[in-house]
């Protein structure tokens, strides 16, 4: 079976990979230049895989996807943003430890 990872998608890709989803996805806006963005990749990458066929992880990369960002007043990074059946629910600002991630996806399962 294939490893579940994060996966990229942008503005064209944004609503069929995360809008028309029926369950719950968590987006994580990050740039390439941002250090707490570095740190939690390794945390989403490990959730992608533990809540495989539960919940599906994207990553928006807002320096090439400018109008997601715009459409979600994302301010500053890293955001994730949770969604289920389409609709923004939660989000957490900031490198945040998984645990408070994790209490965030538990609650939407």
């Amino acid at each position: 079976m294939a490893k579940a990872t994060p996966v990229p998608v942008s503005d064209g890709t944004f609503d069929a990979e995360v809008i028309q989803v029926k369950g719950p996805v968590i987006a994580d806006f990050w740039a390439e230049w941002c250090g707490p963005c570095k740190r939690i990749a390794p945390v989403l990458d490990e959730l992608a895989e533990e809540y495989a066929g539960r919940v599906k992880v994207v990553k928006v990369d807002v320096d090439q996807n400018q109008a997601l960002a715009e459409r979600f007043r994302i301010m500053s990074i890293p955001t994730l943003l949770f969604f289920k059946d389409g609709q923004v629910v939660d989000q957490v600002i900031g490198a945040v430890g998984k645990d408070q991630i994790e209490q965030k996806i538990k609650a939407r399962l």
